[in-house]
């Protein structure tokens, strides 16, 4: 990137409200894409030809495409430049999104669903950085704002698309998310501060000690199977929901929309979650300075 380009350095950087606010929109608009085909299936499989056994495909493999991406790509964040590793993972959602909304072929709309679940796991890199540039003492109320955003994005992301499919077609809501990944695109390259990260370990260490992370952390392993299990049956709802909803209901994509909503307000818990823990780190610090 040329020098008029580049972001201020990390360690010029402090994470100002207004530097909360833009890392949780973005984490909101990028990990929306995982969810816009969920409450819209019944609309894109009659169009691309698609059953009702390989219409659950779509969902499922966005999610797989996320999974891989967690345990390739994310791993990257310790080797290269966080910023140029989150632009170049944003285009690769563009390119995808884009491909979900023209392509007339079912096994390319699969394709390109697992890359849109791949290219979404950019937000897992710009949470740590949150995390790396909010001072000790604020750090949990930092992260637990952008993760309300995060889940304000998964969670809106379903009455969004419903309404937008309702109105415009469903391919309308692909080219829109398309639109604003390029619009997150130029915020990142001109806003984010970059980070290089000082890391010996070369990939293949990386991805193995995950392995080894596992072994080693049994509350690792534990808070691991519950979060999978919790996203399991996440998934499993409002994949089966929307589908209930239309078939046996009747209701219109507006309306399932409207049912999509209640569940937005579950993302007020983040940052109650995330300025508890400041509020349990000030106590412990008080009590260790009290002990000595």
């Amino acid at each position: 990137m040329s020098s008029t380009t580049q972001a201020l350095p990390l360690r010029s950087v402090t994470m100002t409200r207004g530097m909360v606010l833009l890392f949780a929109f973005c984490c909101g608009a990028i990990v929306a894409n995982i969810y816009y085909a969920q409450p819209i299936i019944e609309l894109i499989a009659p169009d691309l030809g698609l059953s009702s056994s390989l219409a659950s495909l779509i969902v499922s493999l966005t999610q797989i495409g996320y999974a891989l991406g967690l345990f390739f790509l994310v791993p990257l964040g310790d080797l290269l430049e966080n910023r140029r590793l989150m632009v170049i993972t944003t285009l690769v959602a563009i390119a995808s999104l884009l491909g979900a909304a023209w392509t007339q072929q079912p096994n390319v709309f699969l394709l390109v669903s697992l890359l849109i679940g791949f290219s979404s796991v950019s937000v897992q890199i710009l949470i740590p950085l949150a995390a790396h540039l909010a001072p000790e003492e604020s750090r949990g109320r930092v992260v637990g704002g952008i993760m309300g955003g995060l889940l304000l994005g998964i969670l809106l992301a379903r009455p969004v698309s419903s309404v937008v499919a309702d109105l415009f077609g469903w391919r309308a809501m692909f080219i829109a998310a398309a639109v604003l990944m390029a619009a997150i695109s130029l915020v990142l390259m001109l806003t984010m501060p970059q980070r290089q990260p000082a890391h010996s370990a070369t990939y293949g260490q990386l991805l193995r000690s995950l392995g080894g992370l596992l072994r080693r952390q049994p509350v690792l392993r534990q808070r691991a199977f519950y979060q999978g299990c919790m996203f399991a049956s996440f998934s499993l709802f409002w994949t089966a929901a929307p589908l209930e909803l239309a078939r046996q209901h009747g209701l219109s994509q507006s309306q399932i929309a409207i049912f999509a909503l209640v569940g937005a307000i579950g993302a007020i818990a983040a940052p109650i979650s995330g300025r508890l823990a400041d509020v349990r780190i000030s106590v412990n610090v008080t009590e260790r300075f009290a002990n000595t």
